[in-house]
């Protein structure tokens, strides 16, 4: 995958050189145009096109924002009711993730979203203890974490 961004920017500089126009848009000409390349020469390459894991990481994020808005107006709606409806739970994740830093991100991921804190990872590394400050069904709380974060960081770490 570096290879393949390094060749991508080494392309796009070559052909700023050979227009000899230094413009941030005939970089990125130059940059589609190397991009363009390195697809259609892709079996050269060991593994897939880095583009595909750059738009993985893209969704990674923007489901995280995406989260992040939804649990603050969740977090927020129960704050400001005059009666502290909350049903906070601590409960078992079991994750398919095996890589540390897969983990950790997705411990981050799950901390910083407000509402839910991961306080321990099982010492095989394959259940996360999450609690949570509100919620009705654990069942619906792990299959939603399953099925947007985890998902997204496998894509991101195994094409």
């Amino acid at each position: 995958m570096a290879f393949q961004i390094l060749l991508n920017f080494i392309l796009a500089f070559a052909w700023m050189f050979i227009l000899n126009s230094f413009d941030a848009s005939t970089f990125i000409i130059g940059w589609l145009l190397g991009l363009m390349l390195i697809v259609m020469m892709r079996r050269f390459f060991p593994g897939p096109v880095y583009i595909k894991r750059v738009w993985a990481i893209l969704k990674l994020v923007l489901l995280f924002i995406k989260e992040l808005w939804l649990a603050n107006i969740q977090v927020f709606l129960l704050v400001i009711k005059p009666k502290l409806d909350i049903k906070p739970a601590i409960f078992r994740y079991p994750t398919k993730l095996t890589n540390d830093w897969e983990i950790t991100v997705l411990s981050a991921l799950i901390t910083l979203t407000p509402g839910t804190v991961v306080m321990n990872v099982s010492e095989d590394k394959k259940t996360l203890y999450v609690h949570t400050l509100h919620v009705d069904d654990i069942e619906e709380a792990v299959t939603s974490i399953r099925d947007s974060f985890e998902k997204a960081i496998l894509e991101v770490s195994r094409p």
